[in-house]
């Protein structure tokens, strides 16, 4: 068995956080969990995705996003503590089209948490991660931003 998160409860905080962001919200992101620090986000088809209405395939923009927010999720499973991150990189191989009309799953994990770069990698799919639709790989800046993600707790 894997790695249970270092701060369960951050953990839960930031990936409800994370799918709050507006345009997360307007691409219908949705945070299912985490299990061993890899969590994992889903999106369903709809016809406002789509970037190619003669083929109905989704535009690669949503799979950048769902790999970057679920990324994002991925290096706070690794935080003991509060800190906010920035991508710094992200690179995405679109292996082939997304299912018209089927959900698309993203699962990500942090495999390297330096001093001040985190390193993840993804995976995008319908059914299993075994017959992946895109793979990303991302960076991101640790302690990027001193002003905090969360509101301190007690402050209106």
């Amino acid at each position: 068995m894997g790695l249970a998160p270092a701060n369960a409860e951050l953990l839960q905080a930031m990936g409800e956080l994370f799918v709050s962001f507006p345009h997360c919200v307007t691409l219908g992101l949705q945070y299912l969990g985490t299990v061993d620090r890899k969590p994992t986000l889903k999106v369903e088809w709809r016809d406002e995705l789509v970037g190619n209405p003669a083929t109905g395939v989704v535009h690669g923009g949503v799979i950048t996003s769902i790999v970057d927010t679920c990324s994002g999720i991925a290096v706070t499973a690794h935080m003991d503590e509060l800190e906010t991150i920035a991508t710094l990189d992200l690179r995405i191989d679109y292996l082939k089209a997304a299912t018209p009309g089927k959900a698309i799953y993203c699962t990500a994990e942090c495999y390297r948490m330096a001093n001040q770069i985190a390193f993840t990698r993804a995976v995008c799919y319908h059914d299993s991660p075994d017959d992946p639709i895109a793979h990303g790989v991302a960076t991101f800046m640790r302690d990027s931003n001193p002003k905090p993600m969360l509101p301190k707790e007690g402050a209106t």
